[in-house]
């Protein structure tokens, strides 16, 4: 009884490890720059995602974006599961809002939406679309 008991407890561990190894693949597979375009409310600009894997702990990320506003954020939360990405940040042209957003990676591409709402009542103020590619390291 014991010996199977240990032997099924031995199981768990490895699937466990397993599993963690897999995110932090996939953690790695998804790190760099990723360039584009976003685009709503009858505007559009530059769009640049990077996210980061430092030797320890989960990806973190910053976004630069062109047009109006132009600014600068770093993500606030940060979700990767399989090829979806969900991620939020402050808008720093105004600190009462933060701007959240969700895509689907597809090989060297993500495709989503973004939504800029107030932080207090979460009422949407703007929302649309943004894509991005992988920047090839130079």
């Amino acid at each position: 009884m014991r010996e199977a008991l240990t032997f099924w407890l031995c199981i768990v561990i490895l699937g466990g490890a397993a599993g963690a190894s897999r995110q932090a693949t996939s953690d790695e597979a998804r790190a760099g720059t990723w360039s584009g375009t976003w685009e709503g409310e009858g505007a559009t600009g530059g769009f640049e995602l990077t996210l980061e894997k430092g030797k320890e702990g989960p990806l973190t990320g910053r976004v630069s974006v062109t047009g109006e506003p132009t600014y600068k954020a770093t993500l606030k939360t940060l979700i990767i599961e399989g090829n979806k990405l969900t991620a939020s940040y402050d808008f720093t042209p105004a600190p009462e809002a933060e701007v959240v957003l969700a895509a689907t990676f597809d090989g060297n591409a993500c495709k989503g939406t973004w939504v800029l709402r107030e932080k207090a009542t979460s009422t949407t103020a703007a929302q649309g679309t943004w894509s991005v590619a992988r920047k090839q390291a130079q």
